[in-house]
């Protein structure tokens, strides 16, 4: 039996760098699953779009899609736009929306392997107070999600983890560093991007993070996200509920 194609949605950028990210962990996850068609799509900024791309699979005589929005939490791109343009999709396709990457164990394990690539080991965790930064929204329930992930980093050992946004919601990082350095038990500060690709927001971030001692790498194409993508490609299958069409 044929399987769904998995279409990953990343939001897009103007900067190069962000496309190129994507589409590396969009390799790594085919690689882990041979045999399954993986394609990359995007809101905005970058080519292919999204109707193109589906466009192109209703024209090869594809069936079945699982999408799954390329973000950490269900802020208004997971709730709006990626439904918005799914629900234009071809008659013939039967879509179903995968959930967004996060909360996950797997993000978890993600953000120690950048710190520890950061020249972290798991000794130094008692004494550094982290700084999980991410993009920002004013979505409360992102919010949140950004806030609980920081306390199940925290349960991982890390002397602190206090959350921040490069846009939208505060604090910023800056100002999470500045607060790490008054608790007499933190000895170093790592700023961690909770993000997935380069941009305009990460290094807005890498900006904020000038006054800590290390600051660790955006998610990329880590091992664990390329796991995540078939987990939330999986779950989605098991669902088999298709995406709402417009009357």
């Amino acid at each position: 039996m044929n399987r769904p194609v998995l279409l990953v949605i990343a939001h897009g950028s103007r900067d190069p760098r962000h496309a190129a990210t994507v589409q590396a962990l969009v390799r790594r996850a085919g690689a882990l699953r041979p045999g399954l068609r993986v394609e990359t799509a995007f809101l905005d900024f970058n080519l292919p779009s999204v109707p193109g791309v589906l466009d192109r699979l209703a024209a090869d005589g594809v069936r079945e899609v699982v999408a799954l929005p390329l973000l950490l939490t269900r802020a208004f791109h997971a709730k709006a736009d990626v439904p918005a343009v799914l629900r234009q999709a071809p008659p013939s396709l039967s879509i179903r929306q995968a959930e967004v990457l996060g909360p996950s164990p797997l993000l978890i394990a993600a953000v120690e392997r950048r710190l520890y690539e950061a020249g972290l080991t798991p000794a130094d965790k008692p004494t550094t107070g982290v700084v999980l930064a991410s993009a920002g929204s004013t979505d409360p329930e992102a919010i949140a999600v950004i806030a609980e992930t920081a306390r199940e980093l925290r349960r991982t050992g890390w002397c602190s983890v206090r959350p921040a946004f490069a846009s939208a919601s505060l604090p910023r990082a800056e100002d999470a560093v500045r607060a790490l350095r008054t608790d007499p038990a933190v000895r170093r500060v790592a700023v961690s991007p909770y993000v997935i690709a380069p941009g305009r927001l990460p290094d807005r971030i890498a900006a904020g993070a000038a006054g800590a001692d290390v600051l660790a790498e955006v998610l990329g194409p880590s091992p664990e996200l390329g796991r995540l993508l078939l987990e939330r490609y999986d779950g989605a299958n098991a669902g088999r509920r298709p995406v709402a069409r417009t009357a």
